[in-house]
């Protein structure tokens, strides 16, 4: 059966409440470490009245110029800037998310995505609801996987991430919050799958996509809606925010090119061909219900 080509990266069911409108007149009550990541630049753009986003000093682009740094590495950075803000949501979108770059270098991966968040600890206020924003990467093998699932990572960046949210668990009415593959604007015009291809795509430059990869796929500003609204919910434990279906990277490739007006040739290459852990076919799903859940 045809289906909208855009289908793939809509929720399971409608999206309901958070809209920037609705912060306007809002102090900023939102911290958000990692806007330098797909899902925290969106969060960003899309509540500029409520949060007050931190970007890493590495990846200041010119889009990021205006906004503070990040600074964990110093243990009392965080005390300080807790001491002179008093959040109700600590958005924790900050990590190395390079699969290669942490296979090959695994205490400085572990360094970032880990003892980052067991330095936050420490001095985060109780009243301040954590939202750890993790990844389908905590699974490996093939199959559906919905919150009560055991994790299965199959790469260093995986097990880094499995164990940030051990910690955040730790801490009562934490909310962990897995995400599949965002697509949308970055930071720079070249990272993310959307501007990765296009600026390849655009300067002639060698594409190759793995065949043999399927996620759960949603738009970064969707995806961002909803990670908000989980965040101002009373939900804790762990969460799913799942897609409609889950789509290849082919698939992919393809909606993308025809949206950007682009025919191109590219490579395709198996997942088992790559010098690094893959994924293969992950998908998420929730046992829960309601609003903010996928209705059975």
């Amino acid at each position: 059966m045809k289906t909208d080509p855009g289908e793939f990266m809509t929720f399971q069911n409608d999206i309901i409440g958070s809209s920037p409108a609705r912060h306007a007149s809002m102090r900023p009550s939102v911290l958000l470490f990692g806007a330098t990541s797909m899902l925290g630049f969106n969060l960003a753009q899309l509540f500029p009245e409520t949060i007050l986003p931190f970007v890493t000093l590495v990846n200041r682009c010119r889009s990021l110029r205006q906004w503070p740094v990040l600074n964990l590495d110093d243990p009392d950075w965080p005390e300080t800037l807790f001491s002179r803000h008093e959040p109700k949501i600590l958005l924790y979108c900050h990590a190395v998310c390079d699969v290669p770059k942490c296979e090959a270098a695994p205490g400085w991966a572990r360094e970032i995505n880990v003892e980052h968040v067991h330095r936050l600890l420490r001095v985060l206020p109780e009243k301040t609801k954590l939202v750890y924003v993790s990844s389908d990467h905590v699974f490996g093998g093939d199959g559906v996987y919905d919150e009560q699932s055991p994790p299965c990572p199959i790469s260093v960046y995986g097990k880094t991430r499995v164990d940030a949210e051990e910690l955040a668990l730790t801490r009562p009415g934490s909310l962990v919050v897995r995400v599949g593959l965002p697509i949308g604007p970055s930071p720079n015009g070249r990272t993310g799958h959307w501007d990765w291809l296009r600026y390849r795509i655009q300067r002639n430059l060698p594409v190759t996509i793995v065949h043999d990869e399927f996620r759960s796929v949603v738009w970064a500003h969707d995806l961002a809606e909803r990670v908000m609204q989980l965040a101002e919910s009373s939900e804790m434990g762990v969460r799913h925010i799942c897609a409609t279906r889950t789509v290849s990277r082919v698939e992919l490739a393809n909606y993308l090119l025809s949206t950007f007006g682009e025919t191109a040739h590219y490579r395709c290459e198996s997942r088992y061909q790559r010098s690094a852990p893959h994924l293969g076919r992950v998908e998420l799903a929730s046992v829960y219900q309601g609003e903010l859940f996928p209705i059975d």
